[in-house]
């Protein structure tokens, strides 16, 4: 059954493309679930039932899972038996005519224009550090950029003197502009400083630490985590925060959907369109809250 796993976990690389958080989340799934399947049924997994499924979300759900992970849950299970049956491992898929109440979907929480600035603001540009920070903070607000967008960014990817980015999503391409700041802060730290961070004169990655090295996601979160504590913002802030809070903040100030898509990288515009029901929810909470009658 490992070969089995360990196929599919290269199929979804290879054959779908799919981004290294899609394939950590299904492959995390699949192997809980084979292990759990192990250690009370005795069966592999590809002897699963519907009935064993529906069984293992009950125990999930008993352990205290939230319905949006139950829900993720299910999604690898059934994309998982679906290539078994496809390629030929399976005659049919046990996943059928089972349902998880994902619950209430929550709205992501954004960050208000005061926020981001005293954000921004928490680099000292007393140092290299300092002047990468501010540059990263800047470029992530500026453009939207997944946190795996941003540290997968090369030196080759920017043209300063047009003010864009080159961002490679998982699927395709975009070219994003910069504001002044942002491109100002992103020139200071190319030209000035990234040069004295690097230990390899041929590194091709743009963000870099202190070792000279590509800067990792959890390198990131901890900086981030860092501002957001000396900034003293009551709210948790993550680099999806800036990602929603820069589509709402386009959209508030007359963007039209079909460009944010295209900002963002969304392959689907109901994705996008997600951040116009936040803007809409926002209009009506002023309403209710300032309109004499409401």
């Amino acid at each position: 059954m490992l070969d089995l796993i360990q196929a599919y976990e290269n199929y979804l690389s290879k054959v779908k493309h799919a981004s290294e958080n899609t394939i950590t989340s299904y492959m995390r799934d699949i192997r809980q679930f084979s292990q759990w399947l192990s250690a009370t049924e005795g069966i592999d997994v590809i002897d699963a039932s519907q009935v064993n499924i529906g069984d293992y979300l009950q125990h999930q759900e008993a352990e205290g899972r939230s319905g949006a992970t139950m829900s993720r849950c299910l999604a690898s299970l059934k994309n998982f038996y679906l290539y078994l049956v496809s390629s030929g491992f399976l005659e049919k898929t046990p996943v059928t005519d089972i349902h998880v109440d994902r619950g209430e979907k929550k709205l992501p929480q954004i960050l208000t224009g005061r926020e981001i600035e005293l954000l921004l603001a928490q680099p000292v540009c007393v140092d290299a550090k300092g002047y990468r920070d501010k540059a990263m903070l800047e470029v992530l607000y500026a453009t939207g950029m997944r946190v795996t967008e941003l540290i997968s960014l090369d030196i080759d990817d920017i043209n300063l003197d047009l003010g864009i980015i080159k961002c490679n999503g998982a699927k395709k391409s975009r070219a994003i502009p910069l504001y002044p700041m942002a491109l100002r802060a992103l020139s200071i730290y190319v030209r000035e400083v990234r040069e004295s961070m690097i230990s390899n004169p041929n590194e091709s990655a743009l963000f870099v630490n202190i070792n000279g090295n590509r800067i990792s996601r959890q390198g990131f979160w901890k900086i981030l985590k860092h501002y957001q504590d000396t900034a003293h913002i009551d709210k948790e802030i993550t680099p999806h925060t800036l990602r929603h809070s820069f589509a709402v903040h386009l959209l508030e100030n007359g963007a039209d959907v079909g460009s944010l898509q295209e900002l963002m990288g969304h392959c689907d515009i109901s994705s996008t369109q997600m951040y116009t029901q936040m803007v809409n929810q926002k209009l009506k909470s002023v309403y209710e809250k300032c309109h004499p009658k409401a």
